[in-house]
């Protein structure tokens, strides 16, 4: 059987699809890494709304695909901007979520971390540095509320309301000062979000760095860790060395997890990574073979998914998540491939077939015939013919 799927040269090619999945299944804790899934909402498709609508989204099916990554061993990255945060999903709908995760994180002992921002400001290219504090607050206060850990993630408005590195410092202290327990800060770089440009005061990457590790070092009984978004390796794994010990580092490079985690002589990173949605099991299993001390194992394992994620991950960026929820889709996770904000426009039909290609070719789909059938459907109705 084949199927044919278009190219970036816009003619159609054969493809023959695997007909059995790889084999993966759940097994003991992590013991050597603690890996995180950032992961993605679930829209309701059958909601009258509009792109500029507040979410619809369908609890059901989202708290499921929670549970199906927990049952693999992986913690969850809640309200992260793979579950499009700020990307067509609010302040309102984030703390819902946050607030219904947490509670089935409980009820199923699975681990959860959650995103608190400040996107619940009407205008943030105007808020003030007060007022971005209060936002600030307001979210710390419901992660902390509903048990889960809190992720500070880096705030479009303070970018826009900051003017040196002391207001990024002041910002931050205020906050670890009042945190109940320690948190993790997200570096996201601007290649997710341009709004972010310059984050913590500065477009040159080593003087942000150097302010970044100075919040660290002011507060490391308040940190638990850091989560490096840049897509840049080497910084990754300097900044990594210069932490205080105890302060954990989290990989959020999507382009070379498999290397970070792994380490060197020198030490590793942890991970939290929106990659790790369409992953999970296959992630999961590699960490298990890192647990044993087979660092080869482990990256025969991970190495080949590198190509799949660079090209969900490639530029724009930020639309990385219309292929996450595609892959969903085509995993049999979700019924249908509609995405909040409609975003599932995001990206083209070539980039979808290339993303089929290398996940079916990874093994990634439990029922690769119900992958194939639905990745049919899909050419169907850009008007590709079988």
């Amino acid at each position: 059987m084949t199927i044919r799927l278009p190219g970036a040269d816009g003619l159609l090619r054969p493809y023959s699809p695997r007909t059995e999945p790889l084999a993966l299944t759940t097994g003991a804790p992590f013991t050597s890494r603690t890996v995180f899934s950032a992961a993605h909402v679930v829209a309701d498709p059958y909601a009258d709304v509009s792109p500029d609508s507040p979410a619809a989204v369908d609890w059901d099916a989202t708290l499921a695909f929670r549970r199906h990554l927990w049952s693999h061993g992986l913690g969850v990255a809640e309200a992260m901007d793979t579950a499009q945060r700020g990307m067509g999903l609010d302040w309102a709908g984030a703390a819902e979520l946050i607030r219904r995760s947490a509670a089935e994180a409980k009820s199923v002992g699975g681990r959860i971390a959650c995103g608190v921002g400040t996107d619940q400001l009407t205008d943030p290219s105007t808020a003030s540095l007060p007022e971005i504090r209060k936002a600030y607050e307001e979210q710390l206060a419901l992660v902390e509320e509903s048990g889960a850990q809190a992720i500070l993630m880096a705030s479009r408005a303070l970018a826009a309301a900051a003017t040196s590195p002391e207001d990024y410092l002041e910002i931050y202290g205020h906050l670890l000062r009042q945190a109940t327990e320690p948190v993790v800060l997200h570096w996201l770089g601007p290649m997710f979000d341009p709004a972010l440009d310059g984050y913590w005061g500065s477009s040159d990457l080593d003087a942000a760095t150097d302010t970044f590790l100075a919040v660290i070092a002011a507060h490391p009984d308040k940190i638990d860790g850091i989560k490096v978004s840049l897509l840049d390796a080497q910084r990754e794994i300097d900044i990594r060395r210069r932490l205080p010990v105890g302060v954990r580092c989290y990989t959020g490079d999507d382009f070379n997890y498999p290397e970070l985690i792994a380490g060197d002589e020198k030490g590793f990173s942890h991970a939290l990574l929106g990659i790790f949605d369409p992953l999970g099991p296959l992630a999961a299993e590699a960490v298990r073979v890192l647990d044993t001390g087979d660092t080869k194992g482990f990256r025969e394992l991970l190495d080949p998914t590198v190509e799949l994620s660079r090209h969900l991950f490639q530029t724009p960026t930020r639309f990385y998540k219309t292929g996450v929820v595609f892959l969903a889709w085509l995993a049999g996770h979700q019924s249908h491939f509609t995405m909040v904000g409609g975003l599932q426009a995001a990206r083209s039909l070539p980039h979808f077939a290339r993303a089929y290609e290398l996940a079916d070719g990874l093994g990634l789909f439990p029922d690769p015939a119900l992958a194939e059938a639905r990745m049919k459907n899909l050419l169907a109705v850009y008007g590709v013919a079988q």
